[in-house]
């Protein structure tokens, strides 16, 4: 059955040790996590899984991710013998960007809407794998997993988020006119 899944990936190495951004495809994941809709739950694959990763992606009918267009599919397509970025694709980042005009990073939007932050920063994740702390990078992957997908679902259902703004002490109201892209028809797959 076709599928909704919210996902991330950390990599094992940064942007310094490919070259720079330019280069983000040569870049390789140490865990991926996912929400899957169908079954309530959330899952984490490390490099050696990507077959099974592979196996639930290609199902989904609908991607969701902070920053995923221009991150997170890029270094999965190496591991993929199908084009993950012709799935059906909400990026929140990217959306923000279209109605902000400015990028804003997943913490702020996280402490702004939901009164919770990230539990590390991004460069701490290829530090907890170069240390062998796999539960700690499982644990902070999944936790952005869980932000994205409730950001996702405040975008869904309420239509908007709240914007800090730059140098005062108060908060954007940012329409965000969304959507909810249905599972299409059995006969259309």
């Amino acid at each position: 059955m076709r599928d909704k899944i919210v996902f991330d990936i950390e990599t094992k190495n940064t942007f310094a040790d490919v070259g720079g951004y330019d280069n983000v495809g040569n870049l390789d994941v140490s865990v991926v996590c996912l929400y899957s809709y169908n079954d309530g739950k959330y899952q984490c694959f490390t490099e050696h899984e990507m077959g099974k990763l592979e196996e639930v992606m290609k199902y989904a009918y609908l991607i969701i991710g902070f920053a995923s267009k221009r991150f997170d599919v890029p270094v999965l397509a190496k591991y993929f013998k199908f084009n993950l970025a012709s799935i059906p694709h909400f990026d929140i980042l990217e959306e923000v960007e279209k109605n902000l005009k400015r990028r804003i990073g997943l913490n702020i939007l996280a402490e702004a809407n939901l009164g919770v932050g990230k539990t590390a920063k991004g460069l701490e994740a290829t530090d907890f794998y170069r240390n062998g702390e796999m539960e700690k990078l499982k644990d902070y992957c999944t936790n952005d997993v869980k932000i994205t997908k409730d950001i996702y679902e405040l975008i869904k259902n309420q239509g908007y988020l709240w914007i800090p703004e730059r140098g005062i002490p108060q908060m954007k109201k940012l329409e965000m006119n969304y959507k909810e892209l249905e599972m299409p028809p059995a006969g259309l797959l």
